[in-house]
C-alpha cells in the first residue's frame, strides 16, 4: 500500500480527477505490475497496472489500490467491472470512495466472489488525499487562505502601499502554492485596485506549467482591460453574497482547491463562514501600523469565541516567516488493533 502512496504521488497535483496508485501481486505475493491515474480521462490506476500484466496471469491476483474501485461509468468504465471481468481473486484498498455515484465498487466485488480487504493504511492515505476527499464530501474545494503582513498584522501602509511587504523567496513560495491549487480567487476590489495577473509565474518571470483558474468574487464587473482577462486560463466571475454557493459552483467546474488571495474582505468573510481549511500566512520583519489590517471582522466578539489554530509548521523564507496553521480540530481516534473487526478486516497481511 506504501508502494501505492508513491506511484499516486506521481500522477498530477491538480485537476478534476484523483491521485491513485495500484501494484498488482502474484498469489504467491510478487509484483506484476503497477499503475497509477495520470489525469483526467485516462485509465483509473488498476486498469493501468492490469494492462502491463498476461491477462492469464492475473486470475487469482490480488489488486492493491489506495482508494476503493469505482462502480461508476464516467471518463473511463466501472473499475469493479474491470477487476472481475479479469479474474481477480482479492481487491485490498485504504479508503471509501465518497463519490455517491463512483461508491460502491468494494461491494461489487464481494457480491462478484471477490476477497476485499479495506481500510489498510487508511489514515495515511486519507492524509495523501485530504483535498480531494474533503471536496467530494463537503461539495466545495478545499479552501486556502493566504496573505502576507507585517508583524503588526497589517497588510499595507497607511496610504494603502503595500508592494513589498515580503522579500523576494516568500513571493516565490506564493506563486508555487498558486501553481499547486485548481483555482485562485479575489475579490472585485482586489482587480480594480491592484489588477493582479493571478497567474503562476517563476523566479524569472515565466509562466509556470500548471495555472489556477482565475475566479473574482463580487457584483461589481471585472473591467475589459483588467490583465486577469489575459490569463491563460479562462476567468471565472462569481456575482451574489452567498460565498458558500460560489465554492460550490467551483466544484461544478471541476475545482477541487482554491487559493485565496483577496484581501481582507473576501478573506475575512470566508473566515467567519467557517469555509477555511488551511491558512499561510506570510510574516515580513517590519512594523507598519495603521488602519489597513490584513483581517477584518472575522465574527469574533469576545475571547471566548476565538478561533483557534493549529500551526503545522513555520518556515524561514529569506527575512520572512510563513505560518502553515489549519482550524482546530481534535484528535483522531486511536486505530483498532489488526483484525480485531474479523478476518474482512484483517490488516496484518498486506
Amino acid at each position: 500500500m506504501r508502494r501505492g502512496l508513491e506511484l499516486a504521488a506521481l500522477g498530477p497535483a491538480v485537476g478534476d480527477h484523483v491521485r491513485v496508485g495500484a501494484v498488482i501481486l502474484s498469489p504467491d505475493g510478487a509484483v506484476l505490475a503497477e499503475g497509477w491515474h495520470k489525469g483526467a480521462g485516462t485509465p483509473h490506476a488498476e486498469v493501468d497496472a492490469m494492462s502491463k500484466v498476461d491477462p492469464a496471469h492475473l486470475v487469482g491476483a490480488t489488486a492493491v489500490v489506495t482508494l476503493e474501485p469505482c462502480n461508476h461509468t464516467g471518463r473511463t468504465g466501472p473499475c469493479a467491472v474491470a477487476l472481475l471481468e479479469a479474474g481477480i481473486g482479492r481487491v485490498v484498498y485504504a479508503v471509501d470512495d465518497p463519490g455517491p455515484a463512483a461508491h460502491g465498487g468494494a461491494e461489487r466485488l464481494r457480491s462478484g466472489g471477490v476477497d476485499v480487504v479495506s481500510g489498510v493504511l487508511a489514515d495515511e492515505v486519507e492524509d495523501f488525499l485530504e483535498r480531494w476527499l474533503l471536496s467530494v464530501r463537503l461539495g466545495r474545494p478545499w479552501v486556502t487562505v493566504k496573505w502576507a503582513s507585517s508583524l503588526d498584522g497589517r497588510a499595507a501602509a497607511a496610504d494603502g502601499t503595500s508592494q513589498w511587504i515580503t522579500g523576494a523567496a516568500a513571493r516565490q513560495h506564493v506563486h508555487e502554492q498558486r501553481a499547486a491549487h485548481d483555482a485562485i480567487l479575489v475579490g472585485t476590489g482586489t482587480v480594480l485596485a491592484d489588477d493582479p495577473s493571478l497567474t503562476a509565474r517563476g523566479d524569472a518571470g515565466e509562466l509556470l506549467a500548471d495555472q489556477p483558474v482565475p475566479v473574482v468574487f463580487g457584483d461589481r464587473p471585472v473591467p475589459d482591460d483588467a490583465a486577469v482577462r489575459r490569463h491563460p486560463r479562462s476567468l471565472l466571475a462569481l456575482s451574489g453574497h452567498d460565498l458558500a454557493a460560489s465554492l460550490h459552483a467551483l466544484r461544478d467546474h471541476g475545482v477541487h482547491s482554491v487559493f485565496v488571495e483577496g484581501g481582507p474582505t473576501v478573506a475575512s468573510a470566508l473566515i467567519a463562514a467557517g469555509l477555511v481549511d488551511e491558512y499561510l500566512v506570510y510574516l515580513a520583519p517590519v512594523l507598519l501600523g495603521g488602519p489597513r489590517v490584513a483581517l477584518g471582522d472575522v465574527g469574533v466578539g469576545s475571547i471566548g469565541e476565538r478561533r483557534r489554530l493549529d500551526v503545522l509548521s513555520t518556515t524561514s523564507l529569506g527575512p520572512d516567516l510563513l505560518v502553515r496553521a489549519r482550524p482546530h480540530r481534535a484528535p483522531r481516534p486511536a486505530a483498532a488493533e489488526p483484525g480485531i473487526a474479523g478476518p474482512q478486516n484483517d490488516r496484518s497481511t498486506t
